[in-house]
C-alpha cells in the first residue's frame, strides 16, 4: 500500500481541503487524519455511522495514596514539572506531570506509584468500501507523536490488503506528529502559502522530510494572492530539485464548500479544477492507478 501524505509548514494553509480534494479524486479506500491535536477530516468524510472507538494510554501519570502519604515534601521539591501541589493535601496535576517517575523513586513510604493514564480516543471509520482512521488526544497531553502512530497502524491493520493507496492528512509544523506521520510514507506533498511565513516554514518542513529520504512534492494554495511570493517558491523549488505540482487560485467557492461539510471537488469549482490538475500529476508521479 502506497502512503501519500499531505502536510504544510504552517496551519492555515488548506492542507485538509486539499487532502480531502485528493481522497475524494482517487476514491481513496483507506486514509487518515494525523491532525490529532485538532482532527477536523471527519467533518467532510461524509460519515454518518458512530467509529469503533478505543482509548488510548500515553505515559503513565503519578498519583499519591493519601493513606500511605506522611506529609514530608520530598516529592513536590524533587518535581521540575511543578505537577505536585500541597494544598489542601498532596496531589498530582495530570496537566502537569510528565511521566517521569522521580517522585516514585524519591518518596520514602512509597505512596506514590504510576499508572496508566488515557491520553486519547482512537476512532476507526469503516465499512465494506473505506477505511478511515483518525483520533483526538486529550487536551494538555503531550504524546502526539505516540497516538499518531497508533493512528497509522490502527489504519494499515484494518485496512484490505488489496488497497493501493492511502491518504494521509498531517499536522501543521514540523514537530512530533509531523515526524510520526513521515514515517513510512512514500511521497509528501508540501502545501505551501505565498507569504513570507509560509516560505519560512516550507523551508523548515523540506528539510524536516528531507532527512526522511521521502520524495517531496509542492503545490502553492491561494497562490494568486501574492504572485511575488508564488514566484519565490516556485524558484526555490527548482533550486532545491523540488517536484513542483501546481498551484491553486484563491476561491471564496472553496470556503462554501467546506462549510458546508463538502469536499472542493464536490462544487464547480476553480481551487476544484486546480487540484485535478495537480492530483493528475500526483498520480503520474506515484504511478498508481485509479480505484
Amino acid at each position: 500500500m502506497k502512503q501519500l501524505l499531505v502536510l504544510s509548514g504552517k496551519g492555515g494553509t488548506g492542507k485538509t481541503t486539499v487532502a480531502s480534494a485528493l481522497i475524494k479524486l482517487a476514491n481513496a479506500k483507506a486514509y487518515a487524519d494525523c491532525d490529532v491535536d485538532a482532527p477536523n477530516l471527519h467533518l467532510i468524510s461524509g460519515w454518518q455511522s458512530r467509529p469503533e472507538t478505543k482509548e488510548y494510554y500515553g505515559l503513565d501519570k503519578a498519583i499519591i495514596d493519601q493513606d500511605l502519604c506522611i506529609d514530608c515534601d520530598i516529592c513536590r521539591v524533587h518535581c521540575r514539572f511543578d505537577a505536585i501541589t500541597d494544598t489542601p493535601h498532596y496531589k498530582v496535576d495530570p496537566l502537569a506531570c510528565e511521566g517521569c517517575g522521580v517522585c516514585e523513586y524519591v518518596c520514602p513510604v512509597s505512596a506514590i506509584t504510576m499508572v496508566p493514564y488515557i491520553d486519547g480516543e482512537l476512532m476507526l471509520y469503516q465499512n465494506q468500501q473505506e477505511t478511515f482512521s483518525t483520533a483526538e488526544l486529550k487536551m494538555g497531553s503531550g504524546t502526539s507523536g505516540l497516538l499518531v502512530s497508533e493512528v497509522k497502524k490502527q489504519l494499515k491493520n484494518a485496512a484490505p490488503e488489496s488497497v493501493g493507496l492511502a491518504i494521509i492528512d498531517g499536522s501543521p509544523g514540523i514537530g512530533c506528529p509531523v515526524i510520526a506521520s513521515l514515517s513510512g510514507v512514500d511521497t509528501v506533498l508540501l502545501v505551501a502559502e505565498p507569504s513570507v511565513s509560509g516560505i519560512s516554514d516550507l523551508k523548515r518542513v523540506v528539510e524536516t522530510a528531507g532527512k526522511f529520504g521521502v520524495k517531496q512534492l509542492v503545490c502553492i494554495n491561494k497562490y494568486d494572492t501574492n504572485i511575488q511570493k508564488s514566484k519565490e517558491i516556485e524558484e526555490y523549488c527548482k533550486r532545491n530539485n523540488l517536484t513542483y505540482v501546481g498551484e491553486i487560485p484563491y476561491d471564496p467557492q472553496a470556503v462554501a464548500a467546506v462549510n458546508a461539510g463538502k469536499t472542493v471537488i464536490d462544487y464547480n469549482t476553480a481551487a476544484g479544477q486546480a487540484i485535478r490538475l495537480i492530483y493528475d500529476r500526483i498520480k503520474e508521479l506515484m504511478e498508481f492507478a485509479d480505484v
